[in-house]
């Protein structure tokens, strides 16, 4: 930047008014980047607990189901599970992250869980599918939880190579070439006082 510029006290006041655009700039950017951190911290402690659940629940699940297939033949379970009476829909919608956007998981859910008959299955089996059904609701908050995360990782990326844009080339190329600019000025000022005293050694000399 400093050889391509016209040392001249335009371009110098032009320079000092971006240099300060560009560190209100910085400073708005490292607070946004310290509050996304901290957002993510918050964030990341949450998914921790949540995921501990959502595990305990499905080891539940897992255990009562392989204590039903241990006391039923395979047959009983697999006609159990024929016809499933439960259904999902999920909509995705957004929601704003301070500048950016995360995903918001709405669920719908229809129908019972348990919709095959009583008399042949173990009790077992209905001790599973309702620790799977209380997982579920768990599951897909993990997964809105998870994404949110993920973008908020992009973000602070992103944040914090404009900081370090900001921080380490921009503004110190700017106040280079205002040091630059400012020695040229003075060196222009110190030379222009020199010649206007030979002018007037010159005229007083006739």
């Amino acid at each position: 930047m400093v050889g391509n510029v016209n040392p001249n006290r335009m371009e110098l006041l032009r320079l000092k008014r971006r240099i300060q655009i560009a560190k209100r700039g910085h400073k708005l950017l490292k607070d946004k980047q310290d509050e996304l951190v901290r957002q993510l911290f918050t964030l990341l402690k949450g998914i921790r607990e949540l995921r501990e659940k959502v595990e305990k629940e499905l080891k539940i699940a897992q255990s009562k189901y392989a204590m039903a297939k241990a006391s039923c033949d395979e047959e009983v379970l697999n006609e159990a599970f024929l016809v499933p009476s439960k259904k999902l829909h999920l909509e995705i919608e957004q929601k704003k992250l301070l500048t950016f956007s995360v995903p918001v998981f709405k669920e719908s859910i229809e129908g019972d869980v348990l919709s095959y008959g009583f008399a042949d299955t173990p009790p077992e089996l209905d001790m599973a599918m309702m620790a799977l059904d209380k997982a579920l609701k768990s599951l897909i908050e993990l997964a809105e939880r998870e994404k949110t995360l993920e973008l908020l990782s992009v973000e602070i990326e992103r944040t914090r190579r404009r900081v370090n844009a900001l921080e380490f080339r921009l503004i110190p190329e700017l106040e280079e070439t205002v040091k630059f600019i400012t020695q040229k000025l003075s060196e222009m000022e110190r030379s222009d006082i020199t010649r206007l005293m030979k002018i007037k050694d010159i005229v007083r000399e006739h």
